[in-house]
């Protein structure tokens, strides 16, 4: 049965595709991602791809659709979400749900977090099926709500309500990897093999309160001012992890000479800290991803301006790198600030220690083969995705979003910020890249 034209043009075109994503507003809380979703499957179902929607709740759906495979490896999943973050007192140069394009870009909100990456998966998905392809196994793509806060709708409801629908998979697809990374005067291609761990805290100090106009020695709020200038003054401990070590080593292998050198001294935990100083901005990258990090995000104190509160509080956002526990960053932040802070941990999610490197060189080999100057490196993320849901089912994921991307162009600070955007041509570089991988993926 022939594909529509609208569908071939679409998995030509994926920033089309990206276009019309970017126009659902599914920002998270409340998501409302269904119409969005109801879209996704609509394109299914025009391509002849059977898919079924599972809900926690209907306005927070998930779809999932299977592409037959040769049945000669395990099945591979591709995987994304399509709820996004505020943009609540940002100023955009366009439109954040407009999905304009200009200057080259496909401009709006999940242009890079992660309807590019849903996009590329989708265009991928859609074009083996119409082009016939038989991969080596069957081919699941999950769409999914909900990772920005958490995944309690989206990834985390069906690993523990549906875990069937993933029976036999080994190895995923998802955020954030495959885009250029440049160091030294070479293009690196970061794929996320690993990333650190959710661990939210909640830090309580107390003093003396009473009246605003009386103002008092030994207070809360000074204390706060300390235990916030301790953080901001001293890093927590260097810890050196697998995944990190992997790649710093393939990275300082590649550059070579007195630069690699350098970047190797990041793995001696007695030079870790000057070594990232040295470094400048560049540090900036490889700091999170040798250290535990807390950082603080939401207050609670007085709730009337005439009186002093007898107790603060200050929420902070924690991440753990691989292989720590809530009672390591407890630990090291009392070794900080002292035994008077009450600290409590809020959300604690853990994902493996180590990372499963088997599907890593054929990753590779696709990024070397569509960018021969490039340099594909096993990668760390400092933050958390819906992968760690995932894990718990034995599913290695590798954040594989492949982007060329201008030397100029900072991926870190662009997403979640204003002006969130991303090339007309690194959809057309990823969407080809993953549809490589369809082809090639074994056992």
């Amino acid at each position: 049965m022939p594909v529509p034209a609208e569908i071939v043009r679409l998995y030509r075109q994926p920033a089309e595709l990206l276009q019309n994503l970017i126009r659902f507003d599914t920002t998270n809380p409340p998501g409302n991602e269904a119409a969005c979703i109801t879209y996704i499957r609509s394109l299914l179902n025009e391509a002849h791809i059977s898919s079924q929607v599972i809900a926690k709740t209907p306005s927070r759906p998930n779809l999932v659709a299977r592409l037959q495979g040769r049945g000669e490896a395990p099945p591979l999943l591709l995987y994304g979400h399509v709820d996004v973050v505020t943009t609540v007192k940002q100023t955009w140069r366009y439109p954040p749900f407009e999905g304009v394009i200009a200057d080259g870009y496909v401009w709006g909100r999940g242009a890079l977090d992660m309807k590019g990456g849903v996009a590329m998966m989708l265009a991928a998905f859609l074009r083996a099926a119409a082009e016939g392809l038989t991969p080596p196994g069957d081919v699941i793509l999950a769409v999914l709500s909900d990772e920005e806060a958490g995944g309690d709708f989206g990834a985390h409801f069906l690993v523990e309500e549906h875990p069937d629908l993933f029976s036999g998979v080994r190895y995923a697809l998802g955020e954030f990897g495959g885009f250029t990374l440049p160091i030294g005067g070479k293009r690196f291609y970061p794929i996320q093999v690993a990333e650190k761990q959710t661990c939210w805290l909640k830090a309580t100090l107390r003093g003396a309160g009473g009246h605003g106009s009386m103002p008092v020695r030994d207070q809360a709020m000074a204390k706060l001012a300390r235990f916030l200038l301790a953080l901001e003054r001293k890093p927590l401990p260097v810890h050196v992890t697998p995944p990190a070590r992997m790649m710093i080593d393939t990275i300082a292998g590649e550059l070579g000479g007195v630069h690699g050198l350098v970047l190797r001294q990041l793995l001696n935990p007695a030079l870790t800290n000057l070594v990232l100083s040295l470094l400048g901005k560049s540090g900036s990258l490889f700091f999170p991803l040798l250290h535990n990090t807390v950082s603080p995000t939401i207050l609670h104190a007085s709730d009337k301006i005439n009186v002093i509160p007898g107790e603060v509080s200050v929420e902070l956002d924690g991440r753990l790198l691989p292989g720590q526990t809530p009672e390591d960053v407890v630990a090291e932040l009392h070794h900080l600030v002292g035994e008077s802070v009450d600290i409590e941990v809020v959300r604690a999610e853990k994902g493996p220690a180590e990372p499963n490197m088997g599907l890593f060189d054929t990753l590779a080999d696709v990024l070397r083969r569509a960018d021969p100057d490039g340099f594909p490196v096993p990668f760390l993320l400092g933050a958390v995705t819906d992968a760690r849901h995932f894990s718990r089912l034995g599913i290695q994921s590798y954040g594989f979003l492949p982007m060329q991307l201008p030397d100029d162009f900072n991926f870190a600070q662009t997403i979640h910020a204003a002006d969130e955007r991303i090339p007309v041509e690194a959809m057309t570089f990823g969407t080809d890249a993953i549809y490589e991988v369809l082809k090639r993926f074994t056992a």
